[in-house]
Formats: structure tokens, sequence, C-alpha cells
């Protein structure tokens, strides 16, 4: 099992790390947000961390601001919600950069279940069920390199569920190599 201090340490050396490469796209896409659409170049969403604790995670907002808030997949029609760029901000993962953020305060870590949304009860009863609510959320998860956007809500508490009991350094470093693979390929994006 993976020492807390020594995640946190990891993580924060991470988050700097990751600033200092991403500081320039940061910018860019915060620019192109604010000339594209009307409405804040950040959205900050209600999301539920470590032990059901409620957290304001910022995303670059991808989505128009008469967007109801709830999880894409359950929009009637998604597509009709995204900004100019959304679309190419979600499939690039670019809107998950101001999570930085909530890495540096420690409402989040790099590796593990992401955060769920405040009103996805039966995610969050789930992994409740299961324990993964004892552990601090991530930008990127065992989940989402198991099907990230596509699984189904089951499954993705099992593979949290399995993160939760395998967790160790080695594979929160395996977890990350994989993302950025998957990034790169935009594998598992719907929207």
């Amino acid at each position: 099992m993976i020492g807390l201090r020594m995640k946190r340490a990891f993580d924060l050396f991470m988050a700097v790390v990751a600033l200092l490469v991403f500081l320039v796209p940061v910018i860019v896409v915060a620019l192109v947000v604010a000339l594209t659409s009307a409405g804040p170049v950040i959205y900050w969403s209600d999301r539920v961390g470590r032990h059901n604790r409620i957290f304001k995670m910022p995303k670059f907002r991808t989505m128009c601001l008469d967007t109801p808030a709830l999880a894409s997949h359950l929009l009637s029609d998604p597509q009709r919600f995204l900004t100019p760029v959304g679309s190419f901000l979600r499939k690039s993962s670019l809107d998950e950069l101001p999570q930085l953020w909530s890495i540096f305060k420690g409402d989040m870590s790099f590796v593990g279940p992401r955060p769920a949304l405040f009103n996805q009860d039966d995610l969050v009863a789930l992994r409740s069920e299961y324990g993964v609510d004892q552990v601090i959320p991530g930008l990127t998860g065992w989940a989402q390199i198991n099907g990230r956007d596509e699984l189904p809500i089951s499954d993705k508490v099992r593979l949290d569920a399995e993160y939760v009991r395998r967790q160790s350094f080695g594979l929160d470093l395996k977890i990350i190599f994989l993302t950025l693979l998957k990034v790169v390929r935009r594998d598992g994006v719907t929207h």
C-alpha cells in the first residue's frame, strides 16, 4: 500500500512539473475559451471527495451556461450544449488542466477514482458500499484507463475498488503512463 505522505509528496512534485510544462497551453486554452463563448473560463463543479465530502473542482468550461448540472451521459443531446471548442478540449483532456489546483489543495490526487458529481447518488452509494470513498479522488484512475466514459457505473466501481485494494506507487506510475497513452490516442472519450 502506498503511504499517504509519499503519495502527497509525489502529487505536489508532479503538480509543479505539470504546471511548468503546461503553463503556455493553460494560458492559450483560457484565452480560446474566453474568446469563443460567453461566461467564465473556469467552471467550478461540485464533486464528491474523500469520505463523501463535497469540494469545488475546476475545469475549463466546455459547456454553455444553460447546461443542466448532470453527467454528460445523462443529457439527452450533450453535443448541443458544447461550446465551439468544448469537444476538442474534452477529447484532448485539456479541460482537465485546472484540476492541478485541486491537487495542490489536497482535494484530489493524480491517481484515484474520478470524483463523482454531487448528484450522482447511485455512484456515490455504490462507492461507499465498496470502500472507494475512503481514498482521495484522482485526475485519472484505474477505471479511466480501462474504459473511461464507456463503462457502466457498476464496472467503474468494481475497477475503483480493485484500485483501492491494489494501490501502490508502481500501480500509480502505470496508470499515469497508460493515461498519457489514452489521451494521445483519444481513447474512450464519448463527447
